[in-house]
Parts: C-alpha cells; sequence; structure tokens
C-alpha cells in the first residue's frame, strides 16, 4: 500500500516549497489548505511533473466541522502516512490589545489545536511498517518572549515545547519530531515588507524557502530534534540565552516599535 506526505498550508510559500521538495524526491502526496482550486492546481502539477500521486482535500483548522470531514476522508479512503509536515500557521503583527477577539481565538485554534488535532489524527493513520517523521513548523520567535508578536511568539513556544516531549514519547515506536525554527522569510508580500522594514539585519537572517525545505527534510531522516536555518540565527538563538528575558522583551518591543515605524512609511 502506498504511503503519503502529509502537508498542511500545503499552498503557502513555505508549504509549497515543502510540497515541491517532496516530490522531486518521488514522494507521494496528501496536500491540505484552505482553497480547494489552489490545492486542485499545486497537486496536477506536482503529478505531472514529478510522476507522483498527489492527492488533496481542503481543510480549514480553524473550523471543527471541517476537521471533521477532512479526518472522515482519510479513513474512508484508507489512507497511510509516513510523514507530516505541520506548516499551517498564522501571524498578527501589532499590540496584542490591537487584536479582536476572532483573532485570538484564530490563532489559537489555527496554531496549536489545529496541529495537535492534525498530529493526532495522521499518527493514527501512519505506516507502521515505515520510520514515521513529523516537522512541526516553529520559529526563531520561540525562543524569545515577543512583544507586538505576542500571540505568534507564544504559540510557536508551544509548538517547539510540544514537539520536543512528543519526541521523546514516541520514540520507542520509531518515531522521530522535528522542530523547524527559522526567522524570517519572503513567503508572502507582507512577510517581505516585514523584512525590508527591520533593513540589513532583516536581509541577514532571511533564508528562501527552497532551501529551508530541503535543508529541514534533510534533518528530520536524519532524526534531529530542532533545525535553525542559518548560522547567525543559530548564534542569535544561543546569544538569547545570555540575557534576563525581561530585557529581552523590552528591547524586541523597542526595535519592532521602530521597525513598525519604517514598515508604515514604506507602505
Amino acid at each position: 500500500m502506498k504511503s503519503f506526505v502529509c502537508i498542511t498550508g500545503a499552498t503557502g510559500g513555505l508549504g509549497k516549497a515543502f510540497a515541491v521538495e517532496c516530490a522531486s524526491r518521488g514522494w507521494n502526496l496528501f496536500l491540505t489548505d484552505l482553497s480547494g482550486k489552489n490545492l486542485e492546481n499545486l497537486s496536477r502539477g506536482l503529478a505531472s511533473t514529478y510522476d507522483i500521486e498527489a492527492l488533496y482535500y481542503p481543510c480549514d483548522l480553524a473550523n471543527d466541522g471541517s476537521q471533521k470531514d477532512f479526518f472522515a476522508y482519510i479513513q474512508k479512503e484508507k489512507l497511510e502516512f509516513d510523514i507530516l509536515i505541520n506548516v499551517a500557521g498564522l501571524d498578527f503583527e501589532g499590540f496584542f490589545t490591537e487584536r479582536t477577539p476572532q483573532q485570538i481565538r484564530t490563532i489559537t485554534r489555527v496554531n496549536i489545536e489545529g496541529n495537535l488535532e492534525m498530529t493526532y489524527a495522521i499518527l493514527k493513520a501512519r505506516d507502521k511498517e515505515k520510520p514515521f517523521r513529523i516537522i512541526n513548523v516553529s520559529s526563531l520567535a520561540a525562543f524569545y518572549p515577543m512583544p507586538i508578536k505576542a500571540m505568534y511568539s507564544a504559540s510557536k513556544r508551544f509548538l517547539l515545547n510540544f514537539s520536543m516531549a512528543l519526541r521523546e514519547e514516541l520514540r520507542p515506536a520509531g518515531v522521530t519530531v522535528t522542530a523547524l525554527c527559522p526567522a524570517g522569510m519572503p513567503t508572502t508580500e507582507g512577510c517581505r515588507q516585514s523584512i525590508e522594514s527591520q533593513g540589513f539585519a532583516g536581509r541577514l537572517t532571511t533564508k528562501n524557502v527552497g532551501y529551508v525545505a530541503s535543508k529541514t527534510i534533510d534533518h528530520a531522516l536524519k532524526g534531529h530534534a530542532v533545525y535553525i536555518p542559518g548560522l547567525l540565527n543559530r548564534m542569535l538563538r544561543f546569544v538569547g540565552f545570555m540575557f534576563p528575558s525581561g530585557l529581552l522583551a523590552r528591547a524586541i518591543c523597542e526595535r519592532w516599535k521602530s521597525t513598525r515605524k519604517r514598515k508604515e512609511a514604506i507602505l
């Protein structure tokens, strides 16, 4: 029976890069995201280009009914998986008090609850004849308290801790969990504007999504626990351990305030 790689958030910048990388390695894909039309176009293109099987099914991770339909489809088709790549996630940049209750619920639902429920369901459908790999897209922000991106950084910290803990739980079953913790990536126009507003430092810490996807899969296949793309970004992680979290939060807050001003000037 064929095994598939399940990728959430598959039509976004990083998700698409993962899909292309997996397809180029000859792996069959099961893709999900919000838009059925975008999924159809991506799946057909990858199947034709790389001679693989590429299935898809749209799912809104913030919607219970949509999730139930998605998981029911997997059971109905008796699909089995050997890799899960959890890419889907949201980021609302700005002060917490500027957010709406709906935004607060949605980012929690997608970044945390959606990841957990997807991981639980796909683990139940894993191919027990093969090693099983999980990649959770966390962030370099997971290592710092980040004002202006408080909900995002906190949700990514959750994913980092969850990944490390789940990795040890599932080790005896031949399952590995890798947390990807990238810095900036030019995945959307908003992301590109944010990177540009950070000046030289923003550009220096940014990595191409294709590079990140390829290297992440290599690290996951080796069973590594955490992957931070870029030497400078790995250095920044360790520098952060040298200062009190309160001081870091204040410094980051001041930096983000100035960055927002530059971003508004660009727009």
